[in-house]
């Protein structure tokens, strides 16, 4: 993550830049990148010249924000950045329907089920949402804990192989 960004125009100064963020990982899931998360909001540069990057919490509460926040500065700092600015952007909140479709792969493959509803559907405010087990795929899974090993999974168990794992909550 040393590379410098090299001159050029703002867009692909902004995409390097975006690369550059895709190589710093989540420390809670570091099979993905705050880039798969949806946790960049922006890259862009002001009319002062200055780069702003904004990022956005996946929940107040949080532990890694601010891990995050450190591991962004240092990426930037290393690639000749330290001028730039880190926004704390709340607003819209975070939600997990921001992960990309990269993110739900590589969750998939490290035996976490990603999301599997939407944040709006009204089935999710009321009951556990079936999720299929990320090793077998049987759909005959049940929720253990509303809580995994971070507060953002909750803890399932499926009933054909035997085997626990963690489901990442829609938020």
């Amino acid at each position: 993550m040393s590379a410098v960004i090299k001159p050029g125009g703002a867009a692909a100064r902004e995409q390097a830049i975006r690369a550059l963020l895709a190589e710093v990982a989540d420390p809670e899931i570091p099979v993905l990148s705050i880039v798969d998360l949806g946790i960049v909001r922006h890259v862009r540069f002001e009319a002062d010249g200055r780069l702003h990057v904004g990022i956005t919490p996946t929940y107040s509460g949080c532990p890694a924000t601010e891990v995050i926040r450190t591991a962004v500065r240092t990426a930037l700092d290393a690639a000749g950045l330290a001028d730039a600015v880190l926004e704390e952007v709340l607003s819209p909140p975070w939600t997990s329907e921001w992960l990309t479709s990269a993110a739900h792969a590589k969750l998939e493959a490290c035996g976490i089920a990603p999301p599997q509803e939407p944040v709006s559907s009204p089935r999710r405010l009321w009951n556990a949402p079936l999720v299929p087990c990320p090793r077998c795929g049987s759909r005959t899974t049940e929720r253990v804990s509303e809580f995994g090993s971070t507060p953002c999974k909750a803890h399932y168990r499926c009933s054909a192989c035997r085997e626990p794992f963690d489901y990442f909550k829609c938020l």
